[in-house]
């Protein structure tokens, strides 16, 4: 089932505010979210990497309206690749799934990197 989303600020290298979240089909916690003719890869953090836990600032939180931990989808760009697919953990997607609102967050002082070589499962 997809999802249409509002960014506030669209993602890096994106462009407009309207986006769809689309599952892939037999992959599990695999999104891609297309919008202006534009396509990211994005992988479910609680699935792909339970223990990857990110802190939001008071600003993020408060821009996205989250109330709850419960709210907050949090998902992360995947650049696959053939020698291999790197995740960027510096900067996630995350999304409110009551208000479907969503934005690439930059994660201030944290030590999270930009490439992070995902491990096959």
């Amino acid at each position: 089932m997809s999802i249409d989303l509002t960014f506030p600020v669209p993602p890096f290298g994106l462009s407009g505010s309207a986006f769809t979240l689309t599952p892939v089909e037999g992959s599990e916690g695999l999104f891609t979210l297309v919008g202006d003719g534009s396509r990211l890869f994005l992988l479910d953090a609680a699935v792909h990497l339970p223990a990857y836990e990110p802190v939001l600032s008071t600003a993020q939180v408060d821009v996205l309206g989250l109330t709850a931990p419960e709210d907050a989808m949090l998902l992360v760009v995947a650049n696959p690749a053939a020698e291999g697919t790197t995740v960027n953990l510096l900067a996630p997607v995350v999304v409110n799934a009551r208000t479907s609102v969503g934005a690439q967050l930059i994660l201030e002082d944290q030590d999270f990197p930009l490439r992070a070589e995902l491990a096959r499962r």
